[in-house]
C-alpha cells in the first residue's frame, strides 16, 4: 500500500427528493450541483473540495447515529446564516481543551450533519 495520505472523494446518501435536496445544500452549504458524465440519476453535489451524491430513494431508512461533519471557519456567522434560513440546530456545545464547538442539524430527508468548528488546529 502507498504511503500517500487518503482522501474521502465523496460520500453518497439517500434522498427521496433530489430537487429539494439539490436547493437546500445550495443554500445552507454554498454547494453546487455537478452534472453526471454517465446516464445516472445521481444527484452530484461539490464545494470544490469534497463532493456529496445522493441516490434517489421512495422511502427513507432511519440511519442515525450515522452521520457526516462539515467543518466552518467562522462559527457565529454560520450559525446566523442558520437561523436565517430557518434551519433547527441542537444546542451548540464546547470543548474547551481545543476551543471547538459542535452542533448537528437535520436535511429535509433527516440526515444527522455535524457542523464543527476549531478555534485551536494543530498545524
Amino acid at each position: 500500500m502507498s504511503k500517500e495520505p487518503l482522501y474521502i472523494h465523496h460520500v453518497n446518501f439517500p434522498s427521496t427528493d433530489l430537487d429539494r435536496t439539490r436547493d437546500w445544500y445550495e443554500k445552507v452549504f454554498g454547494m453546487r450541483s455537478v452534472t453526471p458524465k454517465s446516464n445516472t440519476r445521481v444527484l452530484l453535489m461539490t464545494r470544490g473540495n469534497f463532493d456529496l451524491h445522493f441516490t434517489p430513494m421512495e422511502e427513507m431508512r432511519r440511519m442515525a447515529p450515522m452521520h457526516f461533519a462539515m467543518e466552518v471557519d467562522d462559527w457565529d456567522d454560520f450559525m446566523a446564516h442558520l437561523d436565517e434560513l430557518g434551519v433547527r440546530h441542537t444546542r451548540t456545545r464546547e470543548r474547551p481543551e481545543n476551543q471547538s464547538k459542535f452542533c448537528y442539524i437535520h436535511d429535509p430527508d433527516n440526515t444527522m450533519i455535524e457542523i464543527v468548528y476549531h478555534g485551536l488546529r494543530p498545524e
